[in-house]
């Protein structure tokens, strides 16, 4: 076999922390991890065996309940992040390695995503402590004001899935550690290694500071080590991002105890090409949504939906980009776009794609494949399905294409499934492409953008339908892991009143 760039990619082993322990987790979960690129099997999912998941939800508790993090001043708290964004920083290019490996994504998104957020998450989530987000104050009754804390939940659960995860662990870890939360991370079982890094090398910055052994903890495994987590009441706030099937089991286990839930569920995103739209502009955004992380990510093209007057014009001019794609491997800087995550994934698209075509669907799919043995698809659009046959996220490089007369019937066509996560809407003129993106039932809708980025960098990043509930953002997420207290004097006593009247 030729060698490929992800061969030379060395493949840690798990590891886990437990209560400042690093180990490696010892149950086997029988599920062989692939190298994305070639399809080797490269290690097993393994888990945290259930009396070490117990040793974290009590290392986690003990921390909260001394208080001693959570009393830690904001300005301390915020060099501490600091100390660990600048750690981050210096093992990125490490971590986007290793998420290149575990996810397939091409290592020109992992490094921006490695650059970009994983230090900044820490940083943005410091000077949000600096500026006192967490302490207001209100007019009181007396003249004295109202203080309002805002105070952590308790020790705070992250699990992340695999398409995206140390970007995705950081903002999470970052924000429930700012808010003075004991901090449990569980990567996801199918790809651990650079969340894994991520937080071996978190891990080791707060030991280097001195902090306590609880303060963050890392354990594995899968829906098992998972639940034991969020149903544990000593685990008090639950951050998931994941599948639809994930996040109705957390939300139904975290309502028996009232446990606060953030879900990111994904969505079945909808582009809107309006008939005014610049066909060149329009084809590369839907190019960009197609195969960005390979398409195996929330914020993907799901629904593309044109006009009817265009709808040839666009469908060709993006099957002639589509075509200069470079499938390849995930590590090799020349790709354009990896293969999917894991073999079994790949079968799963390639059946609802024939699932698709057997509702009388036309397949496009005019991206070469490479001479690679790994999980590589090309990207693909389906036209000619009906919109109640593409209701469900499909999560790969694959969307559903519908056509449009008018833009009341673009924006039934955008509304038409039961998610709300993004919107794209392109048009020449950016206020008619505004006015149809203000009808569209999506947490966050671009006009004429098509970027990984969001729209402004403190905006929510809300979920409609079944795509989630409960914001993230910038500020959104911090305050996620916190609840309010209210402290004021409501009335004065007589030596104050008559200390007052005297002047």
């Amino acid at each position: 076999m030729t060698a490929t760039p992800s061969t030379a990619v060395e493949v840690p082993a798990h590891a886990q922390l437990v209560a400042g322990e690093v180990s490696e987790p010892d149950v086997d979960l029988g599920v062989d991890l692939e190298n994305p690129n070639t399809g080797e099997v490269i290690s097993r999912q393994r888990a945290t065996n259930d009396a070490d998941v117990d040793r974290v939800a009590e290392a986690a508790d003990a921390l909260h309940r001394s208080g001693e993090w959570a009393a830690t001043p904001p300005e301390r708290r915020a060099e501490v992040l600091d100390a660990i964004a600048d750690a981050l920083d210096a093992e990125a290019m490490r971590i986007a390695a290793l998420e290149s490996l575990g996810t397939g994504a091409i290592i020109r998104t992992t490094g921006m995503l490695a650059v970009v957020i994983n230090g900044g998450a820490f940083r943005l989530a410091a000077e949000q402590l600096r500026m006192g987000l967490l302490s207001t104050t209100m007019d009181g009754p007396t003249g004295q004001p109202a203080e309002i804390h805002k105070l952590p939940w308790g020790p705070a659960l992250s699990l992340v899935p695999w398409n995206a995860p140390a970007p995705m662990a950081a903002h999470k870890v970052a924000n429930s550690l700012a808010a003075g939360a004991p901090s449990i991370l569980k990567p996801s079982e199918w790809a651990p290694y650079g969340t894994q890094e991520l937080g071996l090398v978190l891990g080791r910055v707060l030991a280097d500071l001195g902090l306590p052994p609880g303060l963050f903890q890392m354990v594995h495994g899968g829906p098992h080590v998972g639940g034991l987590l969020v149903t544990d009441p000593r685990v008090r706030a639950i951050s998931f991002t994941g599948g639809l099937n994930g996040g109705r089991a957390i939300a139904a286990a975290c309502a028996h105890d009232f446990k606060p839930a953030q879900l990111e569920l994904g969505g079945n995103n909808p582009i809107v090409v309006l008939d005014d739209a610049d066909i060149d502009q329009a084809s590369t955004g839907i190019v960009d949504l197609l195969t960005q992380l390979n398409g195996q990510w929330c914020r993907a093209l799901g629904r593309l939906v044109l006009a009817e007057s265009v709808a040839g014009e666009v469908l060709e001019a993006t099957k002639a980009k589509l075509a200069a794609i470079t499938l390849g491997d995930s590590l090799d800087p020349a790709s354009d776009m990896g293969p999917i995550v894991h073999s079994a994934h790949k079968a799963t698209l390639e059946a609802r794609i024939a699932e698709l075509a057997a509702k009388g669907g036309t397949v496009h799919a005019p991206t070469p494949l490479p001479d690679l043995p790994g999980n590589f698809l090309s990207p693909t659009l389906v036209s000619g399905v009906a919109s109640e046959d593409a209701q469900d996220e499909i999560f790969g490089p694959v969307a559903t294409v519908h056509t449009f007369a008018t833009d009341a019937e673009a924006v039934a066509l955008a509304n038409g499934t039961p998610f709300g996560l993004e919107g794209y809407v392109f048009a020449g003129d950016p206020e008619r492409g505004m006015g149809v993106a203000r009808q569209v039932h999506a947490g966050g809708v671009k006009v004429n953008g098509s970027t990984m980025l969001s729209l402004n960098l403190f905006a929510p990043r809300p979920a409609w339908g079944l795509s989630g509930q409960g914001d993230e953002g910038t500020t959104e997420t911090l305050l996620f892991f916190t609840n309010n207290r209210v402290v004021g004097v409501e009335n004065l006593s007589a030596a104050d009143l008559a200390k007052l009247a005297a002047g």
